[in-house]
């Protein structure tokens, strides 16, 4: 329901200590009756300012700087993850975290001591992992072309880099997708020949219901991954395998 809070947990789910919130609901202080609260405790059932739960002193640090957030929880004697509620996701999602503020300018100072390093470290990971991206994208693609021998090339190429976009959650980066399975590859490129194409994409954004919309373009999906599999560049004909399904 919009504007309400779910039940809030009563461990962090990322770390221990203490665990506050950014909460949904407009809620003021159990205790002080102060509010709304744009961070709070939750003990013995109610909502508690940060003031009524002893960590008034902490500041708000954001999530963003995995190294600064790090080194200013070694450096606070005392510290709490704060989290929020994300409705789509259906969880609780990590924001950031509080600490004390002498630790946090101690941590800054630690950072920009090693900057350059760490900087020359990201970017020898951001090559290692661009090396690691190219040798994959190469792979989907090659046992694409493995299992629909018809489907062209150039398609198989761009149907798995799409796939394969580190960080976009697609199939592609799955466990079966990295393991190079069959139906995470099959599914890949369904998806693929749905959204390119049928008119699935034109008949959604006309208000029709997504199961229904599948239901509608299934036939030429089919159609298309069976020419595939026969060996057809055209994408018509064939029957059974891997293209089975809209």
């Amino acid at each position: 329901m919009s504007g309400v809070d779910p039940p809030f947990p009563v461990t962090s789910p990322v770390t221990r200590g203490p665990l506050a919130f950014q909460p949904v609901k407009r809620r003021r202080c159990g205790a002080c009756r102060s509010g709304p609260l744009a961070l709070l405790v939750f003990e013995d059932g109610q909502p508690r300012c940060l003031d009524c739960a002893d960590l008034g002193h902490l500041v708000f640090l954001p999530r963003g700087d995995s190294a600064l957030t790090r080194r200013a929880r070694e450096e606070s004697g005392l510290s709490a993850v704060v989290v929020r509620f994300h409705r789509r996701r259906g969880r609780y999602e990590r924001q950031g975290v509080l600490v004390e503020e002498g630790g946090l300018i101690r941590a800054e100072e630690r950072c920009l001591a090693d900057a350059e390093a760490r900087a020359r470290r990201r970017a020898r990971d951001a090559g290692r992992r661009a090396a690691q991206d190219v040798r994959f994208v190469a792979a989907f693609a090659a046992e694409i072309r493995r299992l629909l021998p018809g489907c062209p090339e150039a398609r198989a190429r761009a149907i798995a880099g799409h796939a394969g976009l580190r960080g976009s959650g697609r199939v592609g980066r799955s466990a079966a997708g990295r393991a190079l399975s069959q139906g995470a590859v099959t599914a890949a490129v369904r998806a693929a020949v749905r959204h390119g194409d049928t008119p699935y994409d034109r008949l959604l954004m006309a208000g029709v219901a997504r199961k229904e919309a599948r239901t509608r373009v299934g036939g030429t999906v089919r159609a298309v991954l069976d020419g595939w599999l026969a060996g057809d560049p055209a994408g018509s004909g064939g029957a059974g395998g891997p293209g089975r399904g809209g």
